[in-house]
């Protein structure tokens, strides 16, 4: 692990891995440590990964003011890692609710990056909704025989007023974000607890409010490529609400990942590797079945 110092003077922890150009890569969760994205399904054979521990998390210090945990807030954090790196312009990627905060990132520094993945992201920090055909996703898979433990859970979730009153019930709702429950899966979701910052949970949205006019506005005068990678089977976000948020940018492919959960790099490796690294590259073939653009 290195660190750096962040703008309040909090010392914030990350990790490389891998080899090539780097490519900043922001944890969701929210509040998960950087250690469950791995190597990104093997992302790293060809990109060096800057895997940053969100303050709170991990082993990155927690800072006395809790408020500084809100997603708009980090990112600052974000831009002071970037300076630390002496990088000019970034490749970033963001998953889940750490592709909220690569949004935010965007929007106020769009000269600092060079390309923008969002995967399986959350659009809570743009006020737009990631539940759009939800109902159907997880209909779609009434076969698994975790299927109705999984969905009760799923409500109790949906429904907890913190992520508190939450927490007993995700492991039993967790089959639903996995392309296959398997035992790679059971594994990864296992880790979760131990891995996540409760503290940080519950205040990552906490107080926060999107100026989503202004917001749109950034975003649609984005200057770089930005690609939106969905998972056909994840129901948060679902493939629906991805592509829903596609006019956003000028600039955007959309892929969605057969079979694909809210962790793509666990169902199909290979699959989600290469796509990643072709749109890096640009050279994604977007006349693929899995993606389109516009």
């Amino acid at each position: 692990m290195k660190t750096f110092t962040s703008y309040d003077g909090t010392e914030l922890a990350f990790r490389t891995v891998g080899d090539g150009p780097p490519l900043l890569v922001l944890p969701g969760g929210p509040g998960r440590a950087a250690a469950y994205l791995g190597d990104l399904g093997g992302l790293a054979a060809t990109r060096t990964l800057i895997l940053p521990d969100t303050r709170g998390t991990g082993a990155s210090a927690t800072p006395a003011d809790p408020g500084t945990f809100r997603v708009d807030r980090l990112v600052e954090d974000v831009e002071a890692l970037r300076r630390h790196l002496g990088l000019e312009r970034v490749d970033l990627l963001g998953h889940s609710a750490g592709g909220g905060l690569g949004l935010l990132y965007a929007a106020e520094h769009p000269d600092r990056l060079t390309r923008l993945v969002l995967v399986t992201p959350s659009f809570a920090a743009v006020g737009a909704a990631s539940d759009l055909g939800a109902e159907q996703v997880i209909a779609a898979r009434a076969a698994e025989p975790w299927h109705a433990e999984a969905v009760a859970a799923y409500r109790r979730v949906k429904s907890a007023r913190s992520f508190a009153e939450a927490a007993p019930h995700r492991l039993a709702f967790e089959p639903l974000m996995y392309g296959r429950w398997d035992d790679a899966a059971r594994a990864h979701a296992a880790a979760d607890p131990a891995q996540r910052s409760l503290a940080v949970s519950e205040n990552y949205y906490a107080g926060y409010t999107p100026d989503t006019e202004r917001l749109r506005q950034r975003l649609g005068a984005l200057p770089c490529p930005v690609l939106l990678l969905a998972g056909e089977l994840d129901p948060w976000p679902t493939a629906a609400s991805v592509g829903a948020a596609a006019p956003l940018f000028p600039d955007v492919t959309l892929a969605v990942q057969p079979g694909g959960g809210h962790y793509p790099w666990l169902d199909d490796p290979a699959a989600f590797a290469a796509t990643v690294e072709d749109f890096l590259r640009g050279t994604a073939d977007t006349g693929a079945a899995a993606q389109g653009s516009r």
